[in-house]
């Protein structure tokens, strides 16, 4: 019996930014990005983790995925600076999120039309603080205040598309040299039992996760952050439920 095409995960990770006194080195961002690329490895995925790109790097990479053939699902994982509606590149040039939605979208990427397309982003939203610390936010540059309106991006989805980002709109996401809240909760669930459940319901037990048993600690201790995610998917899909395929052993 012919096994099933493999779905596809591109991650992007943005750790350097070339001494940009406005970014700071994002320390703990490449090691979780390589456990979630071996995880989803695991689950039938065939990913392609790419670090440090340029935001037209990171448009081109998307670009490439519109015309690559697709398993049942399609995931990606961004980490990197940000803010609200906004993914900069290492270059600290800003790379806006309907734009990647519009390479994606039916006219452009039609071999993605029915697939459900998925979006884990790590990336501040704003730089408001829920009175916590601020271990390292993946916020860059001054803005003025809520500069962007969020739901031209939710607008901007193409269809069969949920996206969840790290923290709410406005605010700023957390990270630390073991990683970020957000990720850390992904990571957790996609290696447990949680993974069978269908992705809103992931995406659901991700906040509880997150809002509760995650906070800063240090300077400004006891700081929250809240995910959230939004979706147009017409059905209930279930993209991480694949059995684990255990690693060979080391000969």
């Amino acid at each position: 019996m012919a096994q099933p095409r493999p779905s596809r995960a591109l991650l992007i990770v943005n750790t350097d930014f070339g001494g940009d006194p406005e970014f700071g080195t994002r320390r703990g961002a490449k090691r979780e990005a390589e456990k979630l690329s071996k995880v989803l490895s695991r689950l039938n995925y065939e990913v392609k983790l790419m670090h440090n790109q340029t935001a037209k790097e990171m448009e081109d990479l998307y670009r490439q995925e519109s015309g690559c053939e697709h398993g049942e699902h399609f995931v990606s994982i961004i980490s990197s600076h940000g803010k609200e509606g906004v993914i900069f590149g290492c270059d600290s040039e800003p790379l806006q999120l309907p734009r990647i939605f519009q390479i994606l979208s039916s006219g452009k990427c039609p071999v993605l039309t029915k697939i459900p397309k998925i979006f884990f982003i790590q990336a501040c939203r704003g730089k408001e603080l829920d009175h916590g610390e601020v271990l390292e936010c993946d916020s860059g540059g001054p803005e003025p205040e809520r500069e962007a309106d969020c739901f031209s991006v939710y607008l901007s989805m193409p269809p069969q598309t949920a996206v969840m980002f790290a923290c709410s709109p406005g605010y700023v996401a957390f990270l630390n040299i073991s990683g970020s809240m957000f990720l850390q909760a992904l990571l957790k669930f996609l290696e447990g039992e949680e993974r069978h459940l269908a992705l809103n319901r992931l995406m659901t037990r991700i906040n509880w996760e997150v809002a509760f048993r995650c906070q800063a600690r240090g300077t400004y201790e006891g700081c929250k952050e809240m995910p959230c995610f939004v979706t147009n998917l017409l059905q209930e899909v279930f993209p991480f439920s694949a059995p684990i395929v255990e690693e060979a052993d080391s000969v």
